[in-house]
């Protein structure tokens, strides 16, 4: 059985597509674009969850569950006003970073999933930061978590040098970890 996301687009399709990622907000940083996710992202994004990286964000998962819950990521633009961003460098795809509400999240949540050659040289920091600012100016959002497993270290490290800080206790077994909210100037 051919699975959906190997099928091509018609040329229509595509145009379509192009269009509704047109209307997307665009950040860039000093190294990095955020931008619409496409369907040619879709294989990075089952790398990441068929992986040991996928483990503490619902994986490792098949390629069927990592396209529904990539279809699930991208669709909240639709229905939310905010979503899955695909992260590039100098050098490609790097992996992504989301503003989201996933069921159980107590209210929008910053997450973010790279891929294991983006490590360790701040582009998960660097577009979590512009995907925040986004969040809080753009999206006038008024809070902002991040829902980490407690034995994600990775994660938890980094949202502290966000600036987040857990709240008390766990929900549903993970780590609630506030984002501060910036002092914005009407």
């Amino acid at each position: 059985m051919r699975q959906p996301w190997t099928h091509p687009l018609t040329r229509e399709a595509a145009m379509q597509a192009a269009g509704i990622a047109a209307a997307l907000p665009e950040l860039c940083t000093a190294r990095l674009r955020l931008r619409a996710p496409r369907l040619d992202d879709f294989g990075t994004y089952a790398e990441i969850m068929s992986s040991d990286r996928g483990l503490h964000v619902g994986g490792p998962m098949d390629p069927a569950e990592a396209w529904d819950d990539f279809c699930r990521m991208v669709a909240t633009w639709l229905l939310r006003g905010h979503g899955l961003w695909s992260v590039e460098g100098q050098g490609g795809l790097l992996g992504f970073v989301l503003i989201g509400m996933e069921p159980g999240d107590p209210e929008p949540e910053l997450g973010f999933l790279f891929t294991a050659e983006a490590e360790g040289q701040g582009y998960a920091q660097e577009a979590a930061e512009a995907a925040r600012a986004h969040a809080f100016r753009a999206l006038g959002l008024p809070g902002l978590v991040s829902c980490i497993a407690p034995e994600n270290f990775r994660s938890r490290r980094l949202a502290e040098r966000l600036g987040a800080r857990p709240d008390p206790g766990t929900l549903d077994g993970v780590l609630v970890y506030r984002h501060p909210v910036p002092e914005l100037s009407v």
